[in-house]
């Protein structure tokens, strides 16, 4: 994840009020489907008794370390955090599964529900724990996961203690990043609409994702101050960068990956 290294001096508590905000942002649904979980792998991925692996819809949480490289910065927090909601749940909870059910991993995408009805993605997110994505067509709850960040931003908690948004600029490396730019330039082509932050990176919108934005108005962004977060990719290394392009891509995949700066 491509975020600032935040100090992890002092533990990291959560009032009450954010614990009983989180559980009113995503109300419990119907006909969920109750599983017990074998162990918690990270702050956003669960694996269950069952042998499937269970990818939380709409959280991304830090990176655990992993080949030689260090934790980033809540990694550990967040693991944990979500063990302890699993254990308020006696080890159990409730699966609504996303639209598309599989990730290209073959894990499992669902909405995972705590015994006392709240959305652990909402949960975590409200204690600043991990950051919103929204990827279509799996966005049925971005709109109160969305608060529940908000909420936690707002009071700076977790992630948003010290701010994780990069400049596009300082991209140095291909993985999640919430990044800020102004827009240098907008382009439609048959490869869709790409968005240009200042000469370092590109946004693009895939064709077949153009009827879920108002084109319109990202047609209009030239000259404004943006904010982006998704999975950067290095264009260098796959063969098809051409002189003048920007190094750095990163896919939108929702709307609610974009905004435009307040």
């Amino acid at each position: 994840m491509l975020m600032k290294k935040a100090s992890l001096v002092g533990a990291f508590f959560v009032p009450a009020i954010w614990l009983s905000a989180a559980q009113a942002f995503c109300p419990v649904p119907g006909g969920l489907e109750t599983v017990a979980v074998q162990r918690v792998v990270d702050g956003d991925t669960l694996r269950l008794n069952d042998g499937r692996s269970v990818r939380m819809i709409g959280l991304n949480t830090p990176e655990l370390g992993k080949k030689g490289r260090s934790d980033e910065p809540f990694a550990v927090v967040a693991r944990k955090r979500l063990e302890a909601l699993v254990s308020a749940s006696n080890g159990r909870v409730g699966l609504q599964p996303g639209k598309e059910s599989k990730d290209r991993y073959g894990r499992t995408l669902a909405h995972v529900y705590g015994a006392d009805g709240a959305n652990l993605e909402a949960q975590m997110l409200a204690e600043g724990l991990g950051f919103l994505v929204a990827i279509q067509p799996n966005v049925d709850l971005v709109d109160c996961q969305q608060a529940a960040e908000r909420s936690a931003r707002q009071a700076g908690l977790g992630v948003w203690r010290q701010s994780p948004v990069l400049k596009a600029d300082q991209i140095s490396a291909a993985g999640f990043a919430v990044l800020s730019g102004r827009v240098s330039r907008v382009q439609r082509n048959r490869g869709g609409l790409w968005i240009e932050l200042q000469d370092a990176v590109v946004l693009r919108v895939a064709p077949n994702l153009l009827e879920r934005f108002d084109v319109a108005s990202l047609e209009r962004l030239k000259g404004q101050q943006i904010e982006a977060r998704g999975w950067v990719l290095d264009r260098s290394r796959r063969g098809g960068l051409k002189e003048g392009q920007a190094r750095w891509m990163l896919p939108l995949t929702d709307p609610a990956m974009l905004q435009v700066a307040q």
